[in-house]
């Protein structure tokens, strides 16, 4: 999923942010390799392809989110993939048919399709860079004395512009027009903006940053990798040089695929500085399969009955929701999309959890190790939340139609239905007194896979309730968190080019000495030990 906010609060960057969502990701790296993988049986061939090697599939009511493997790949992009597999073809010559093919079925002036949306967006900020100057193109990423600057509307700063700033430019941020016509220079290579719902108002939406752009002939490129592609293309008709799309996403192309479409010198110029061609795109290889996958998912994007695959997708929605209302005191509400990025309803469950005796959080980690599998588009409600007393709100699960499968509603509906009506029992646990006092500078050291840094935590306790500063080798955040008897618990964010860093430290305190782990969302875990200044 890739877009700015939607309104059943999922985003490709925030749902691997959220706490339900760290739980999702360390119940799928605890549950979704077997013990046995290690040893497994030869690679099988069949439909027990995955089981074979100790990996569960699953039923996907989350979305189209790379970590679980983007999108169900149409038949015709599987076909044509398969097909192109047996023969040999002059790349050059390829992207050149295909871009062509491209354009003609999307109204842009050209198309060539690259390994992946970020991908595209690298090899653009290659082209606005070098304009296909040889010599440029084997200096990346010393941009010295080359444009070396991008400028980006602030709203417009996420976790995807890694992709551009790989290249070596420096990222200028910019509020108003006044400010983008300052930041103006001759090292002004591009402009950025990603597309979502703030980028179709102000002084510095799309069209308007286009304008801007165009009176000093600097390139716009717009990521838009989850949208529907609109034909004719409303960014490019709105004035940008060059959009980015993803193909394992609305597309149901390839995973490994994805669309650069607009100005044709751009992206003919992008091609050149990707593979099959020596220079800094060459780690950045994309297949005939990949090719002929994306432009036949392209081909049927034209020819999908969209009407009616929405139709398809309310009816799933009412499938779970009648099932799961049939436990009393179970609510639903439907949300719909706000702009093209992951344009379907989303399912919101919801219940008081002390009244059914499990949380939102418990009931997406249980379908996540159930059998079969099944992976929801984020819950909010914990077990602690219950245990803190008070007002609580209320505990729900949301579901993505977007990708599931023909008969997948039938399947997840009966395992929703049977946890939310005889659910386990969860002990809630009596939160201790704090009974430990870490006020004060604390020098730690964490041990990530392969390798260890340097923080300073400085903590200020109240009661329970602790807060401070947590500082890394260059940026840092607020500490909010709690103490629990000898245990203490504690978030942290810190903000970092487009996106933002979250720690979740877990450690038992011993005299001057804490020790424990830090939950890294996406990233994994560390462990860390703080020793008291």
């Amino acid at each position: 999923m890739r877009q700015l906010k939607n309104n059943a609060g999922m985003t490709r960057r925030g749902i691997l942010g959220s706490s339900s969502a760290v739980a999702a990701v360390t119940a799928i790296c605890s549950s979704g390799i077997s013990p046995q993988a290690a040893s497994a049986a030869p690679l099988e061939m069949g439909a027990k392809l995955y089981e074979s090697i100790g990996v569960t599939p699953a039923v996907n009511c989350r979305g189209t989110f790379t970590i679980i493997s983007g999108s169900q790949s149409l038949p015709e992009v599987k076909k044509a993939m398969e097909l192109a597999s047996h023969y040999y073809v002059h790349m050059d010559e390829l992207m050149e048919a295909v871009g062509k093919r491209l354009a003609e079925l999307t109204r842009a002036e050209w198309g060539m399709v690259s390994n992946g949306c970020a991908a595209a967006l690298a090899h653009a900020t290659a082209a606005c860079i070098t304009g296909g100057d040889p010599e440029k193109m084997q200096r990346m990423p010393d941009l010295t004395g080359m444009k070396n600057e991008v400028i980006v509307p602030r709203y417009a700063r996420n976790v995807y512009d890694h992709a551009v700033r790989m290249t070596g430019v420096k990222m200028v941020e910019v509020d108003t027009a006044a400010e983008f016509e300052a930041a103006v220079n001759e090292r002004t290579a591009m402009v950025m903006i990603m597309s979502g719902p703030a980028a179709e108002k102000g002084e510095l939406s799309i069209a308007n940053t286009a304008k801007l752009a165009r009176k000093h002939n600097i390139p716009l490129l717009v990521d838009a990798a989850a949208e529907e592609i609109k034909i004719p293309n409303i960014h490019l008709e709105a004035g940008a040089h060059l959009v980015a799309y993803s193909g394992g996403k609305c597309l149901r192309g390839p995973q490994a695929g994805g669309l650069l479409l607009g100005q044709k010198d751009l992206v003919q110029t992008a091609w050149v500085c990707s593979a099959p061609h020596h220079a800094f795109g060459r780690s950045m290889k994309v297949g005939k399969e990949e090719i002929m996958g994306m432009l036949a998912a392209v081909e049927m994007w034209v020819k999908r009955d969209h009407a009616a695959e929405w139709k398809e997708w309310e009816s799933r929605l009412e499938t779970i929701s009648s099932a799961a209302m049939k436990v009393p005191g179970v609510t639903k509400t439907i949300h719909q999309p706000e702009d093209l990025s992951n344009h379907a309803p989303v399912l919101a469950l919801s219940w008081d959890a002390a009244k059914l005796g499990i949380t939102g959080t418990e009931v997406e980690e249980l379908l996540g190790k159930g059998s079969p599998r099944i992976l929801v588009a984020g819950s909010s409600g914990t077990r602690r939340e219950l245990a803190a007393g008070g007002a609580v709100r209320p505990s729900t699960v949301r579901i993505m139609p977007y990708m599931m499968q023909p008969g997948d509603d039938k399947i997840a509906a009966a395992a929703i239905h049977k946890i939310l009506a005889n659910p386990p029992k969860i002990a809630t646990p009596a939160i201790a007194p704090a009974d430990a006092t870490v006020s004060g500078t604390w020098n730690v050291e964490l041990t990530f896979l392969s390798g260890k840094a340097k923080h300073t935590l400085t903590l200020e306790q109240n009661g329970a309730k602790l807060t401070g500063n947590h500082k890394g080798e260059t940026i840092g955040g607020t500490v909010n968190g709690s103490v629990e008897g000898k245990q203490v618990l504690f978030r942290s964010n810190h903000k970092i080019q487009g996106t933002s860093l979250g720690y979740n430290f877990t450690g038992t305190v011993t005299g001057n000495t804490i020790k424990g782990t830090v939950a890294l969302g996406e990233y994994g875990k560390a462990e860390f030990t703080a020793t008291k200044a």
